[in-house]
């Protein structure tokens, strides 16, 4: 996925990567999924390892079949940071906090059902741990 539907990049970060040979969310991911990689890269672009890794974990989400870049901004702003922390959550609770976020920012034109959170939470669980913290 292209990183300009990653939210939170902006046109200098985007660029900035770029310059760095990144120009894709798997390609991110693969690059800052260990703090050493974050710390090279973060060296090369002139970007936070802090953000590098937000920006990671965002990448992470979307290896979940079914989460879209809204999806997993939303979710980043309701405390699920990382795929490890999804695994872990209620679908009934995280449904209800992403509804009641979402009034409020507007990530999202529809907002998920308990059912597709569900479902996600299941896949989030399937997936190797890719980011070392």
């Amino acid at each position: 996925m292209s990183l300009k539907k990653l939210n939170g990049l902006g046109a200098d970060t985007i660029e900035r990567l770029k310059t760095a040979g990144i120009r894709t969310s798997g390609k991110l991911l693969a690059s800052t999924k260990s703090l050493k990689g974050r710390k090279d890269l973060a060296r090369r672009t002139g970007i936070e390892a802090t953000r590098l890794l937000r920006f990671a974990n965002l990448a992470d989400k979307l290896r979940v079949k079914g989460l879209g870049e809204g999806y997993a901004e939303l979710l980043t702003q309701v405390g699920v940071d990382t795929v490890r922390e999804l695994k872990y959550r209620n679908p009934e609770k995280l449904a209800a906090a992403m509804r009641k976020k979402n009034e409020k920012l507007k990530l999202v034109r529809l907002v998920p059902t308990e059912k597709a959170v569900g479902r996600w939470i299941e896949e989030a669980k399937k997936l190797p741990q890719e980011i070392s913290y």
